[in-house]
């Protein structure tokens, strides 16, 4: 008998998100009823404001929305995005260019696929969130690294990217707030990378999805407003989930040029057709509603960014710049590696990371998921109380 057809080459090199990973483990341990804190998940642990559960429940009791509607996306929403981009990202657009995806990762997925063709390369500023080499290698694309450290608050300079880039560069991936290491890029230095990409014709996938999560007074600035005309080479990616701890509702969507969604509009007519109706109308209010409750739960972030800064600084040998949007902390732990600990002397983030949940039960997510060994990241998107006693386990271990 002839052996079975091989899998998918392509597929079957495609590695399972880290960050989900550690995050499973670590429920998994809790379920056995083991005390485990976790900083691994990238989720709000607010509920989601209930003006937006109510537009659902309201969705749920009308028939319209048992049906297809258009697949990028129910007008209604598409103009509140619209609404939503010119007031946070200074551009203006027509609903035409906006595609409702199943999440914020599926229009990342799209992004990459509507402007990426076979061996192109793709500048990846790293750390980098977890999905985005997957997402380019799925395209074909070839991503390339490019890493910033500690020392520059993890932000790279137009400098690197310019020695990164070569004759098959044609994409950048530029995010502010950042996933994984809550930096932001000023405006100026914002304005510097737009203009470069904008003078050797380079797309530009730039995800917002943090944008209204900052702190300090800080406005992370759109690259499409700091360089107006390079919306004609941008795609804009966002969504609902971490602003409005809709993760579970699953919309998100992309801007862009015209030619470029329409592209993608295609894909997805064949890949999902249309978003979830009640997931959109329940976004139709977050993004129209009152917005008390998302100050409240940026107002909490803030408190709880300040109060794990202070407290992981106080361990010896663990640096720790202060991140300025999004939810996480990214400690550089190279000073705590090659060093021994409860007689296990660790020398990557991996085995620190293991270390660490093994011998005080507190999850973390290893630097190697996101780029370069050497850190971890937290998410600060926890109860005070869990978040503190977790701090204290590893000030303990690290003592």
């Amino acid at each position: 008998m002839t052996e079975r057809a091989p899998l998918s080459r392509k597929l079957s090199a495609i590695a399972e998100s880290a960050t989900l990973k550690v995050d499973a483990k670590a429920k998994a341990l809790k379920a056995e009823g083991r005390p485990v804190i976790s900083y691994a998940a990238g989720e709000p642990d607010f509920p989601t404001p209930q003006f937006i559960v109510d537009a659902g429940i309201e969705a749920m009791h009308n028939p319209a929305n048992f049906r297809y509607t258009p697949a990028a996306g129910l007008p209604e929403l598409r103009e509140a995005i619209a609404a939503k981009t010119l007031r946070d990202s200074g551009l203006a657009v027509e609903p035409s260019q906006i595609i409702v995806t199943n999440g914020g990762k599926q229009s990342v997925y799209q992004a990459f696929q509507a402007v990426v063709n076979p061996g192109d390369e793709v500048l990846l500023p790293a750390p980098y969130w977890t999905t985005y080499p997957e997402a380019i290698a799925l395209a074909d694309g070839v991503p390339v690294e490019v890493f910033a450290g500690s020392e520059q608050e993890y932000k790279v300079t137009v400098e690197q990217l310019e020695a990164a880039r070569t004759e098959k560069t044609t994409v950048l991936v530029f995010v502010s707030p950042s996933n994984p290491t809550g930096s932001v890029y000023t405006p100026e230095e914002t304005k510097a990378i737009g203009e470069w990409a904008l003078e050797h014709g380079i797309w530009v996938i730039s995800d917002e999805i943090y944008q209204n999560l900052v702190y300090e007074g800080t406005k992370a600035v759109s690259i499409v407003e700091a360089v107006p005309e390079l919306a004609n080479q941008t795609i804009l990616v966002n969504g609902v989930a971490k602003t409005y701890a809709m993760t579970g509702w699953r919309v998100g969507w992309m801007v862009g040029p015209k030619d470029a969604i329409k592209v993608a509009a295609n894909l997805q007519s064949h890949l999902s057709s249309n978003v979830n109706n009640v997931a959109q109308r329940g976004a139709i209010a977050a993004l129209t509603g009152p917005q008390a409750e998302v100050e409240q739960m940026r107002q909490a972030f803030d408190r709880r960014r300040q109060l794990i800064v202070a407290e992981l600084s106080k361990i010896d040998g663990m640096k720790v710049p202060n991140p300025l949007g999004a939810f996480y902390v990214y400690p550089d732990v190279t000073g705590l590696l090659g060093k021994t600990w409860r007689g296990k002397t660790p020398t990557t983030s991996l085995e620190l990371a293991d270390l660490i949940l093994d011998e005080v039960e507190v999850a973390v997510v290893p630097g190697e998921a996101f780029g370069p060994s050497g850190f971890i990241r937290m998410s600060y998107a926890l109860g005070d109380e869990e978040l503190l006693e977790g701090v204290r386990r590893l000030q303990e271990l690290f003592s």
